[in-house]
C-alpha cells in the first residue's frame, strides 16, 4: 500500500511580510522599484510579477521565522537571503502547489526538527512537488525548502499537511 505525503506550501506569512516591509530581516528597509518587464518570484503569493508591478527587495531568514514558531534552533544553518514580495499587501497563495512558479531546475533542501540540513535534491520542471513529497514522506523531515538553483534564493517552503 502507498501512502501519499499531503503537502502545505507556505509562502511568507503575510504578518511577517507587514514587518518585513518596514524593516527586513537584516534590519534594513526594503529597496522599492518597478518591475518594469515583470517576471519577479514573489514569495508573497507565489506568482510572478506583472509588467509595471511595484516590487520590494528584501532579506529574510525563512528558518529563524520557523525556528520562532517551533522552538527549534537552526543554529549555523539559520540564513538570511533576498527575496521579492509586492510592495504592498496582496491576497497571498493558498497552501497548494504554485502552479505556473517552477519553470527551471528547482534544489529542495530537507530540514529536521533542529533546523539541520538533512539532505537535498535538484529537479527539473515538473517535478519538484513529487520530490517534496517524497522527502516529506521521511518522518526525520520537518520542513522542505524550494530554492532557486541559480542564486540559492529561498522561494517557499514546505510542510506536511
Amino acid at each position: 500500500m502507498t501512502t501519499t505525503t499531503a503537502l502545505r506550501v507556505g509562502p511568507i506569512d503575510p504578518a511577517v511580510l507587514a514587518q518585513l516591509r518596514a524593516r527586513d530581516d537584516a534590519g534594513r528597509p526594503p529597496v522599492l522599484s518597478v518591475d518594469e518587464d515583470g517576471g519577479a518570484p514573489l514569495r508573497c503569493c507565489l506568482t510572478r510579477a506583472r509588467p509595471g508591478e511595484r516590487i520590494a527587495l528584501l532579506s529574510y531568514a525563512p528558518l529563524r521565522r520557523w525556528a520562532g514558531e517551533t522552538g527549534a534552533d537552526p543554529g549555523p544553518y539559520d540564513e538570511v537571503g533576498p527575496v521579492f514580495v509586492h510592495a504592498e499587501a496582496c491576497p497571498g497563495a493558498g497552501p497548494a502547489w504554485p502552479a505556473g512558479f517552477h519553470g527551471s531546475e528547482r534544489v529542495l533542501r530537507a530540514y529536521d526538527r533542529r533546523g539541520h540540513i538533512l539532505g537535498g535534491t535538484v529537479v527539473t520542471p515538473g517535478t519538484a512537488e513529487a520530490a517534496a513529497r517524497e522527502l516529506l514522506a521521511d518522518p526525520e523531515v520537518a520542513l522542505v525548502h524550494v530554492r532557486a538553483v541559480e542564486f540559492g534564493c529561498f522561494l517557499h517552503e514546505v510542510r506536511r499537511g
